[in-house]
């Protein structure tokens, strides 16, 4: 294990952009820490492959705040520092504001947006003792503009955006630097549910002509977390092919 290897929490690690961090991460010689709620095949070839010296997860419901700190905590306990947060988990729910569920507006703002500041809270105070840090957070076009169908998730998207503006501010003093990347719409899991019809009028209004596949992501969060990136904090940036403009 190389002695230069950062140590990265990513949440929501097990499939879909968050598979695709983590799996970017560890080939590139990081330590990655993840939880998710369920164990998926990907995580369990983790745990018994070639990475599996770098790789440590555990069950963890990002709403569960008291586990979400413990589990930051063991991180530092076990690495010793913890050198960059990706905020990754989330669940998108598509329905009219007057027909949507009370609990499912909870849950949207529950992981969306109070998971990733009660997890960032959790390791924020151990990057304040090295004065040194990286924070990702994984937001959404749908937090820029009007979708309908997508106001409250918008809404934990946007919200998302301004924490990230103002802590880049309360941090940026200690070393630690605070970025968001709002994705377009990325060919994943959650993408799967659109109809096809939905699919193609998306395809058809983005000037590259394709939904966005994790590979488009991954490399800007590479950029973000290496010191060329250095003199970057409190941005947003859109990885959407275009479609935003």
């Amino acid at each position: 294990m190389a002695n230069n290897a950062k140590i990265i929490i990513v949440s929501g690690g097990s499939k879909g952009l968050g598979k695709g961090i983590v799996e970017t991460l560890l080939k590139n010689g990081d330590i990655v820490a993840t939880f998710s709620r369920m164990k998926s095949p990907f995580i369990e070839e983790l745990e018994s492959g070639k990475f599996a010296d770098r790789f440590y997860w555990e069950a963890v419901d990002g709403t569960a705040y008291d586990k979400v700190s413990s589990f930051a905590k063991k991180i530092f306990s076990k690495y010793g520092k913890i050198d960059a947060l990706i905020n990754n988990a989330g669940v998108a729910v598509d329905a009219v504001l007057t027909l949507m569920q009370a609990r499912d507006i909870s849950r949207l703002l529950a992981l969306n947006l109070e998971g990733s500041i009660r997890l960032t809270q959790a390791c924020v105070k151990y990057m304040l003792q090295t004065k040194d840090g990286v924070i990702i957070n994984i937001s959404s076009i749908i937090g820029q503009r009007g979708y309908s169908g997508l106001s409250v998730y918008s809404a934990t998207k946007g919200g998302l955006d301004a924490f990230t503006r103002a802590l880049s501010r309360e941090l940026g003093p200690r070393g630690i630097r605070v970025n968001s990347i709002a994705p377009g719409y990325l060919d994943t899991d959650m993408s799967n549910t659109l109809e096809d019809r939905q699919r193609q009028q998306i395809i058809r209004r983005t000037p590259l002509g394709r939904l966005g596949k994790v590979d488009d992501v991954v490399g800007t969060i590479k950029f973000l977390l290496s010191p060329d990136a250095r003199f970057i904090t409190g941005q947003t940036i859109v990885i959407d092919g275009g479609i935003t403009c």
